[in-house]
């Protein structure tokens, strides 16, 4: 018997969902393994401006994920409105949540570039005790301004892809698979935050991280099980969760 079209529609979204969200996942394993690495550690060109690491880090890992990120706002607002819906005023929202992505994506790339040449900088050339005045500026960007710029453009980013799953939310929850691998991909990300959070100095991260966490789970409760309100409640949850554990029972 012939499924649906609305069925298999919602289907090849929800499977386009699952990818992009994998791709994530990947791209967070992999940016471990290119820190962790000590094969990334040598120069990319004769004249050492940068390492492998460093550019990776700064250039191809951060351009699939936006990329990805890019697409999957795309498949969430290919969601068809509900009939009840006031287009005029969902419009408006969805041009500036566009605007809000277009700017968190540019703040990402900055602070990435700040961040991953002045990181750099600081290792190779400002060992510990150094006060002059060029490492002063080299270890402001490193450790401090270009982390500010790189989580503004984070929780902009993030923020528009739940509010976008919010304004285009689908008509059935998600449920079974789907669900278990919204779950899946959360959990992977969610290791990652608290990777990130419980074995670092608890800076900016973890309230850029609690944001988010609430958000996505304010938004959950009030439109229900939605695809990325699944993913980004389970990521930041139990990055929140594991790294308050870890903290106490240390």
């Amino acid at each position: 018997m012939e499924q649906p079209v609305s069925l298999t529609a919602e289907s090849s979204s929800l499977g386009r969902i699952h990818l992009l969200l994998a791709v994530q996942s990947l791209v967070v394993v992999l940016v471990s393994i290119n820190r962790l690495g000590s094969w990334t550690l040598g120069y990319v060109a004769s004249n050492e401006f940068l390492r492998w690491v460093d550019l990776h880090n700064m250039l191809t890992l951060p351009l699939v994920s936006i990329v990805a990120f890019y697409l999957l706002k795309k498949v969430v607002e290919a969601e068809p409105l509900a009939a009840d819906s006031k287009r005029g005023r969902t419009a408006r929202a969805q041009l500036w949540l566009n605007v809000a992505f277009i700017a968190g994506v540019y703040l990402l790339g900055a602070g990435y570039g700040d961040h991953e040449v002045t990181n750099y900088l600081h290792a190779r050339f400002c060992g510990r005790g150094d006060v002059s005045a060029l490492c002063r500026i080299v270890l402001f960007n490193d450790d401090d301004f270009s982390h500010w710029v790189f989580f503004a453009g984070f929780v902009l980013v993030n923020a528009a892809l739940m509010l976008l799953q919010a304004l285009f939310p689908r008509a059935a929850p998600a449920r079974g698979r789907d669900l278990a691998l919204l779950v899946l991909n959360g959990v992977l990300i969610g290791a990652g935050v608290f990777a990130n959070l419980a074995f670092e100095r608890i800076g900016l991260d973890l309230y850029v991280v609690a944001l988010l966490a609430i958000i996505a789970f304010a938004l959950l409760r009030r439109l229900g099980r939605q695809p990325l309100l699944v993913y980004y409640a389970t990521a930041y949850g139990l990055g929140l969760v594991g790294t308050a554990l870890y903290k106490t029972l240390r």
